[in-house]
């Protein structure tokens, strides 16, 4: 009962980064948006982390792990999110988000050289389904588009292939310095692009812009992951079930907000999102705690 409202409060606030994001690239270039939150984020978590918390710095080994740890979860994911934000609903964002476990799973598998589960399967399988009955209706009406959808899911390999590589290791620094560290160095990587592709004639740098910066650090980057990470600690298993309300807020958010269309497609697609989850984290489900 007392992770009721965490639980609750963490998947409105992580749901909530789709819907900011595209008001923020409303206002501006994508990429200048991502690069604007990564150089600001980043920095102040280190300031918290090594300032306040007195963290230890990484070493070079560390600072060699977090480097491509950056490239593939700050860098190539975020960057591709907030590319493809431009192109699908926010919606399809944070449906597409709540199927990264899956992802993980099938390439955990791979990377272990394990062999894959026939539900692991089914799981994938229904998931991507899900989110192609989601999709379909919104193709038809601009809502989204195939060239947004295959960014989306560029984005989507990327962050997976970074968490499995991250539980490769023994980190012994602090998750606040880990984040920084991994947040700055994937907006400095970021940053050649951004020069290059940007469009920053056309970026305004109003209230509304601001405004999402400002969400997408404080109440996603920052308040969020605390919520999880309190989350982690009372039970780990339980923690990841907070993960299948984010596409519900996450619709709610797009229609609501953006005025995105809500359909008996997207309600079925959903709920196939979730049958395909609870498959492919099964075993998680039914460990003992």
């Amino acid at each position: 009962m007392k992770s009721l409202l965490p639980g609750l409060l963490f998947a409105a606030l992580w749901a909530s980064a789709s819907a900011a994001t595209k008001f923020g690239v409303l206002s501006a270039d994508p990429l200048v948006l991502a690069n604007t939150r990564f150089l600001i984020a980043g920095p102040l978590m280190l300031a918290v982390a090594h300032g306040i918390q007195r963290g230890p710095l990484p070493n070079r080994t560390e600072f060699k792990r977090l480097t491509l740890f950056a490239l593939l979860n700050t860098t190539i994911y975020l960057g591709a999110f907030v590319l493809a934000i431009r192109q699908v609903s926010a919606g399809i964002g944070s449906l597409s988000t709540a199927t990264s476990p899956l992802f993980i799973t099938l390439l955990s598998a791979i990377w272990l050289k394990r062999p894959v589960r026939w539900y692991e399967f089914a799981g994938i399988f229904i998931g991507m389904l899900g989110v192609l009955v989601a999709t379909y209706p919104l193709l038809q009406n601009s809502f989204a588009t195939v060239p947004g959808l295959l960014i989306l899911l560029g984005g989507m390999i990327s962050v997976s292939l970074a968490t499995v590589y991250y539980t490769r290791f023994r980190w012994k620094l602090p998750n606040l310095v880990i984040n920084g560290w991994q947040v700055l160095i994937g907006g400095f990587l970021l940053l050649p692009f951004t020069f290059l592709f940007g469009n920053f004639e056309q970026s305004h740098f109003d209230t509304r812009f601001w405004g999402s910066v400002f969400w997408l650090i404080i109440p996603v980057s920052v308040i969020s992951l605390q919520i999880w990470f309190y989350l982690v600690r009372q039970d780990a298993v339980k923690a990841s079930l907070w993960l299948f309300l984010c596409p519900i807020f996450g619709f709610t958010y797009s229609s609501i907000l953006l005025d995105e269309p809500l359909s008996v497609y997207t309600f079925l697609g959903t709920a196939l999102v979730l049958v395909g989850l609870y498959l492919g984290q099964r075993d998680k489900f039914k460990r003992k705690p």
